[in-house]
């Protein structure tokens, strides 16, 4: 069984190849769901690593329904990672009702060849996961990362072995979320290939600080943090 670690890091790209992993999907910032690293690290994860190394694109964090400028940076970053040398990216869009973005996704899945197409856990999001997977094999989607649609794959083992068995070899179900030593096997037995783990210890490196750099109002996923204009505007405006 291939084992899949979600590497935040340069340390733990590092690790996860040290310790046997077969492949890593490169991200930053776990604590939204992960967001596109940035070209130093992956560069650097690029040129030391030998095994293959997925790159997670996503512009922000929040919901998967994207700009038109937000789409054309997915786009260039795809660029950026075929350039690089990357082996695979780990992509998506959907509709503001939560279905796929048929039509967008095709786009990211056809810029991204030969790189392989990992669609994200915003599958966990869909409303009808099986016709969900049935479009998103049509578009040559190499895989699809999912938990379930639970908050961790074990709960979720049900729908992804109904999800495995649909699947009939045209599209790989890669479970996520949750997976440890203690439950990995669950999913070999399942009948799955591959699992993806982040295998994550939180390790205190400081006292805590005076002054926090962390808001709890960005990590809520209904909403959508950006510099208001009008707020801006009226900053210059009492400087003037």
């Amino acid at each position: 069984m291939k084992v899949e670690i979600c590497a935040n890091s340069y340390r733990s790209a590092i690790n996860a190849e040290k310790s046997g992993a077969h492949r890593i999907e490169l991200c930053a910032e776990l604590a939204v769901g992960g967001i596109t690293p940035s070209f130093g690290l992956i560069k650097k994860v690029i040129t030391t690593l030998k095994i293959p190394v997925f790159v997670l694109i996503r512009p922000r964090s929040g919901n998967f329904t994207y700009s038109d400028d937000e789409f054309e940076i997915m786009k260039s970053d795809i660029a950026q990672c075929k350039a690089l040398g990357c082996h695979g990216v780990v992509s998506g869009v959907l509709n503001k009702n939560n279905t796929i973005d048929v039509e967008r996704t095709k786009v990211l899945v056809e810029l991204a060849k030969p790189m392989a197409f990992t669609f994200h856990r915003a599958f966990d999001w869909v409303i009808t996961p099986e016709d969900a997977l049935e479009e998103l094999a049509s578009l040559g989607v190499n895989r699809v990362l999912t938990s379930g649609q639970e908050t961790s794959a074990l709960l979720g083992l049900d729908l992804l072995t109904q999800l495995n068995e649909r699947a009939k070899n045209r599209i790989i179900i890669l479970p996520g979320g949750g997976i440890h030593a203690e439950n990995a096997k669950a999913f070999k037995t399942a009948g799955f290939n591959e699992i993806h783990c982040s295998a994550t210890t939180i390790k205190p490196v400081i006292e805590t600080p005076k002054v926090s750099m962390q808001s709890l109002a960005f990590f809520d996923e209904t909403t959508e943090a950006f510099s208001d204009s009008e707020k801006i505007s009226q900053i210059l405006e009492r400087l003037r």
